[in-house]
């Protein structure tokens, strides 16, 4: 037999064996860009098979495909839905069937917003929001976790947004959807952890994506949100990745219902 490991070596042994996502998979919606592909990037590095997930085969979406590939040397899975659509969503665990795929971990990150007051707000808005950004979460979560408790372990998160924690008036509808799904992930973890599926929600902050980058390009609003924000920048899609490994992996295994803020303070 050989020499156990020593010093560093053993170190990294036991940082490695607490991180690696080695034989699992996950499925992460909205991973063509920002904080869903960083994720998407962070969980392949790790070891994980990841499926990636677009609204429709897009430009990004394949540029997001070949990034994986190239990071990883296979191609990766990829699956397409519209996740205001519920017949989309219903039709979503039949694409992975189809692969062979299973996932052992579920990052929903996908949702959809629009700056828009409360008296502005339409019927078809609320209905667009709450369906992508709730529904779409609760039906992948019923569908897919029954595998997850069979095979007794699963990590789902839920990603969320400082909204739920400090609505902002343009944006009532989507902080309303996402404290909605902040208060679906305590009951969900509650259900499933007695059969090893942990249930969190990751909560960002401002964070530098393609949607906010059009906000942000004006220069005085910027430097309203930056004034709120103890850390002084806004966020890396990136400044998420080790949040998510933490929830996704066993290091996370005894974290369940929680919300892990990251926001550089802005929720404070």
């Amino acid at each position: 037999m050989g020499e156990a490991p020593t010093g560093s070596a053993a170190q990294a042994a036991f940082f490695g064996s607490l991180f690696s996502l080695k034989g699992r998979t996950a499925l992460v919606t909205g991973s063509s860009r920002g904080i869903g592909h960083a994720i998407a990037l962070g969980l392949a590095q790790a070891g994980a098979t990841v499926i990636l997930h677009g609204t429709r085969d897009s430009a990004p979406l394949r540029e997001a495909a070949a990034e994986l590939a190239a990071l990883t040397g296979t191609e990766p899975p990829v699956v397409t839905a519209d996740l205001s659509d519920d017949a989309a969503v219903a039709a979503l665990p039949g694409q992975l069937a189809a692969l062979g795929l299973s996932p052992d971990i579920l990052v929903l990150n996908a949702s959809v917003q629009a700056y828009v007051h409360i008296e502005d707000c339409t019927p078809e808005e609320f209905a667009r929001e709450f369906r992508a950004n709730v529904g779409a979460c609760f039906q992948l979560v019923q569908t897919l976790s029954p595998a997850m408790t069979a095979r007794g372990w699963g990590r789902i998160v839920c990603v969320g947004s400082v909204n739920q924690l400090r609505p902002a008036p343009r944006l009532a509808l989507y902080s309303a959807t996402k404290a909605a799904l902040a208060n679906f992930t305590q009951c969900a973890a509650k259900v499933y952890a007695p059969s090893g599926v942990t249930v969190n929600n990751l909560v960002p902050g401002t964070i530098l994506t393609d949607r906010n980058r059009e906000v942000l390009k004006d220069e005085a609003f910027t430097q309203r949100v930056l004034s709120g924000i103890p850390a002084g920048r806004l966020g890396e899609p990136a400044d998420l990745v080790g949040a998510a490994l933490l929830l996704c992996s066993e290091a996370g295994s005894y974290i369940t219902g929680t919300e892990l803020v990251v926001s550089g303070g802005m929720h404070l």
